[in-house]
């Protein structure tokens, strides 16, 4: 890895930050913040867990860039193995054709993957590689003779991406409401907030198998003839991390059984390593008819989404004329491809999945000790990925108001943890949370700096709410 920092302006010298502000156009961002000259964060370098801005700040990376970047920054031999694979084919399409890395990358992937989700469809990203597994839904049902099973169920609060399909799926209002009409028949279904349950408040089984059964409930509504899939992400990210009670996931792959609907998990955060195993379906003991995965697929060093799909699924497309519809340009690009097979190298030779799960009890704990705040009422979440849900009253559960969530989060909360040194996510896409998804190569001396700065952070909004 790197050593010295790059890109270091002199103190005061903004020009970098004044171009982002005048032609840069950031995602899911107020430019209101930045209108009367405030200054916009510029990330210049990254080395294992930290990274620096352009004027040589140093911070712990508390989200691995976007729950990606999971070996950590800075390795030089991901990006020699890029240049390697530039220099000898820098781009060529899957459409009717292959490359080597993307075919090595494929064969791989079906020998991680559970069961018999043999055959690999690559992306650009996840939100892509949702929209593929919803159009695949719909055009394997109309090949196997069941037209009419187009809909799709999915979970409140969840996070499935932006293509108009994949919006659809997401189940945040305020993601949507923007661009509405969408694609119609995204149906929502309870999630699995224990910390907020309407049913089952003392019974975390119980709670499960109640909120599973709601989706069988929605499939009989809506009739099982026209209800495709089941999108749910393992642990669901937004609403801030929410694992799925003990016996949950077992339910829903028998209400899929039943009604012959498809299983998605959509893993787009949870695979390669964040809960502990290459797959968090894999480590949670079911098997999905199809997984759609990206981020840490590359550990973020070039763009790649992957959706993984049983053998019956593609069973209609091996024979006569049948071709699936759909593809992307960058789908599988070759230097993503090869990256992404020198990511999963230094997971096997550097043991990453053994590293969550030898050091995840450790990292419950010490967040856990954020609870005798007055203003942190649950910790939650699995493996390298955790939610802090915030909260007025801790006894009574009461949370935020809108006003008071807006003045927390984004008026204190965002800016004071980057101040003290910590990159991490402070959420109100549901109640307000702080999520963290770190590199999965930190230890304890990281989990502790984690804990103490969100604690001293923690303890000052708390004074002046």
């Amino acid at each position: 890895m790197s050593t010295s920092p790059q890109y270091v302006n002199e103190p005061g010298d903004d020009r970098l930050a004044d171009s982002a502000r005048d032609h840069l156009w950031m995602h899911f961002t107020r430019h209101s913040t930045y209108e009367e000259g405030g200054h916009v964060p510029v990330i210049t370098r990254g080395d294992g867990a930290y990274i620096w801005d352009d004027q040589g700040n140093k911070y712990l990376d508390g989200l691995a860039g976007l729950f990606v970047v999971q070996v950590g920054h800075g390795r030089t031999e991901l990006a020699e193995v890029m240049a390697k694979q530039a220099s000898e084919l820098a781009f060529f399409p899957l459409w009717s054709y292959a490359h080597p890395p993307a075919i090595e990358l494929a064969d791989r992937l079906a020998e991680l993957a559970p069961g018999d989700l043999n055959r690999v469809f690559f992306t650009s990203g996840g939100g892509e590689a949702v929209e593929s597994a919803w159009k695949l839904a719909k055009q394997f049902f109309k090949l196997t003779g069941k037209p009419m099973k187009h809909k799709v169920i999915s979970r409140n609060v969840a996070y499935h991406g932006t293509p108009q399909g994949a919006l659809s799926i997401t189940g945040i209002p305020d993601a949507k409401k923007y661009f509405e009409p969408l694609v119609p028949t995204g149906i929502k279904v309870p999630n699995t907030n224990f910390y907020r349950a309407t049913e089952h408040g003392d019974d975390l089984n119980a709670f499960g198998q109640w909120a599973a059964n709601r989706i069988a409930e929605a499939i009989e509504f809506e009739g099982p003839e026209t209800v495709a899939a089941v999108f749910l992400e393992p642990v669901q990210n937004s609403g801030g991390c929410f694992p799925p009670p003990p016996g949950y996931l077992e339910r829903v792959r028998e209400i899929c059984d039943e009604y012959d609907v498809l299983f998605v998990a959509d893993e787009t955060i949870c695979a390669y390593g964040r809960i502990g195993d290459y797959f968090a379906t894999k480590r949670y003991g079911v098997t999905p008819d199809i997984i759609t995965s990206a981020k840490g697929l590359t550990s973020g060093y070039a763009p790649l989404g992957a959706m993984i799909v049983s053998d019956r699924l593609f069973e209609p497309f091996r024979h006569g004329q049948e071709y699936f519809a759909h593809g992307y340009t960058w789908g599988g690009h070759p230097v993503a491809t090869a990256v992404a097979m020198a990511n999963l190298d230094i997971f096997e030779r550097e043991g990453i999945n053994e590293h969550v799960q030898a050091n995840e009890g450790a990292f419950r704990s010490t967040l856990e000790k954020l609870t005798d705040l007055p203003i942190v009422g649950d910790v939650r979440g699995d493996g390298y990925f955790y939610g802090i849900e915030l909260v007025k009253d801790k006894k009574t559960k009461e949370t935020f108001n809108d006003d008071e969530a807006e003045r927390l989060l984004r008026g204190f909360l965002s800016k004071a943890l980057f101040d003290a040194g910590l990159y991490c996510r402070a959420d109100d896409r549901g109640d307000p949370v702080i999520q963290l998804a770190p590199p999965l190569i930190i230890g304890q001396p990281e989990f502790d700096q984690i804990e103490s700065t969100l604690r001293s952070v923690l303890t000052e909004a708390w004074s002046i709410l």
